[in-house]
């Protein structure tokens, strides 16, 4: 029957996507480690579930980037080098850009603050931002990566171009995949952590978008000195 075949399809869609979380959520935490290799079937036995939304989930996380398929074996984490970490962060570097490109010819996020919906989805932003403050200040990077990506999600469709939000939440998982496979390995992290959220909020807030970028250039800079001082000392 129609119906039943549309509730399938849904029931997989939904498995699929938790599926390639979970597994997105192992990669982040560094459980899954770079160049780590497995099969569909290992992975859907450890779920408890059947092989097609897995594999319809490793291939999504490799169409982002975060696996590699193996010809006719399986699947392996991918691991990033520091010249992929550089131009990762040179394309996210150029979508903000863009961001605050439409913000300083008028585009209508940001136009009236005080205006209740624009209000809000600021005021949401800036608690992702200071929650991610205090993780990074405590060295929590767990917790900080989950904070972080909300934060750049929900700020990035204040823009209004869904395009956009999702192109960018590609590239900072990207660069997070890629921070965490050097970051695991230093045992205190306070003080090494980008933190300046609400400084970067507050800025766009007053439409200062020469202090945003100044913001961001700051955070870019930083990664690049992080990743590069960790793979070279």
């Amino acid at each position: 029957m129609p119906g039943t075949s549309g509730n399938g399809a849904v029931t997989r869609s939904t498995l699929r996507q938790q599926i390639a979380d979970a597994l997105r959520d192992e990669v982040l935490s560094g459980r899954l480690q770079p160049g780590q290799a497995f099969t569909v079937k290992e992975i859907a036995d450890q779920y408890g579930v059947s092989a097609t939304p897995v594999r319809e989930a490793l291939v999504d996380l490799s169409a982002q980037g975060l696996l590699e398929a193996d010809q006719h074996r399986g699947f392996h984490v991918r691991e990033y080098s520091v010249a992929d970490f550089r131009g990762l962060v040179e394309a996210r570097s150029l979508v903000i850009d863009g961001m605050f490109h439409a913000l300083d010819h008028g585009r209508p996020a940001f136009r009236d603050p005080t205006e209740p919906r624009t209000a809000a989805a600021l005021a949401g932003v800036r608690r992702r931002g200071e929650e991610a403050r205090r993780a990074a200040n405590a060295g929590d990077l767990t917790v900080l990566i989950g904070y972080d990506l909300r934060f750049w999600r929900e700020l990035s469709s204040l823009f209004g171009n869904p395009y956009l939000v999702d192109f960018l939440h590609r590239l900072r998982v990207q660069t997070w995949v890629c921070t965490v496979q050097h970051l695991r390995r230093v045992t205190d992290l306070r003080g090494h952590l980008w933190a300046d959220h609400t400084e970067l909020i507050d800025a766009l807030v007053r439409r200062d978008t020469v202090e945003a970028r100044s913001i961001v250039a700051a955070h870019h800079a930083h990664s690049l000195s992080l990743i590069e001082n960790l793979t070279t000392g």
